[in-house]
């Protein structure tokens, strides 16, 4: 069977008062669009192959140079659908210099019945570099009926500052998530959930704004003075979104990238 394979890399450096592309290469089914009206670098992936199943592999780079702005999100919800064999592989890789600000911003991973997927994140940030990121994901369409009953999912997401690591978390789920997700230690009856890092020196102002607006079913830690981690979980997608955007809007200074506003 054909598989599906897309590498991306994408270089930005500072121009003036704006960011702009300094280095741009794509191959397979993974393409970069980009957005224009804002002084930052906006970046769209798109998996123009529609999906996820066994052996597809993704790979996306982006490289922020000092004092560089860029955000990155996806055209829309990508779908890990059944595999037949082995699972799908998604690595992404950001590195941020000093003084540079990334927000990376896909919109929801959307598990399928009998999805198996391994997703990878690493960020490496120099001296005072900002960082947001979202991952939302979805276990199944709740409106379209769907259960899932048999999954395998690995999600990873590192962070590092100077090469000392700062955030380690890994999730890591097999078999029915419906009897999973029911558990009241674990999901609660939760059909989607995400995870928020944000790594900035105003970590610990955001916190305590934060924390005063959050559904019961959301989580905020200072972790560090620069660093806040949140988790929230959410009956269904919409729920699960109608939680993130004020979340997000803070934290971005209320610049997100339109595709989240459809």
């Amino acid at each position: 069977m054909p598989r599906a394979h897309g590498e991306g890399f994408v270089e930005v450096q500072r121009k003036g008062d704006k960011s702009a592309l300094s280095d741009l290469r794509m191959s397979g089914c993974l393409k970069v669009l980009f957005s224009r009206g804002s002084p930052r670098l906006d970046a769209i992936i798109i998996n123009s192959a529609g999906g996820l199943t066994s052996g597809d592999r993704l790979s996306f780079e982006i490289g922020l140079q000092e004092g560089a702005a860029a955000s990155v999100t996806t055209q829309a919800a990508e779908r890990a659908y059944r595999a037949a064999d082995g699972e799908a592989h998604v690595t992404s890789h950001i590195h941020v210099a000093q003084g540079a600000q990334m927000f990376w911003l896909p919109q929801e991973m959307i598990l399928f019945d009998g999805a198996k997927l391994d997703r990878r994140l690493q960020c490496n940030l120099e001296a005072d570099a900002r960082l947001l990121l979202v991952e939302p994901v979805i276990f199944g369409r709740t409106k379209m009926g769907e259960t899932v009953r048999d999954l395998w999912f690995r999600d990873e997401i590192r962070v590092d500052r100077d090469g000392v690591p700062l955030y380690r978390d890994t999730t890591q789920l097999s078999g029915d998530m419906r009897d999973a997700l029911a558990g009241a230690a674990i999901g609660q009856g939760a059909g989607a959930m995400a995870s928020v890092v944000y790594a900035s020196t105003d970590a610990e102002h955001h916190h305590a704004q934060l924390v005063k607006d959050l559904p019961p079913t959301a989580g905020a830690s200072l972790l560090h003075d620069d660093l806040l981690a949140l988790r929230l979980l959410a009956g269904d997608g919409f729920e699960l979104r109608k939680s993130l955007l004020p979340i997000l809007d803070q934290l971005t200074g209320h610049t997100l990238p339109t595709s989240w506003r459809l």
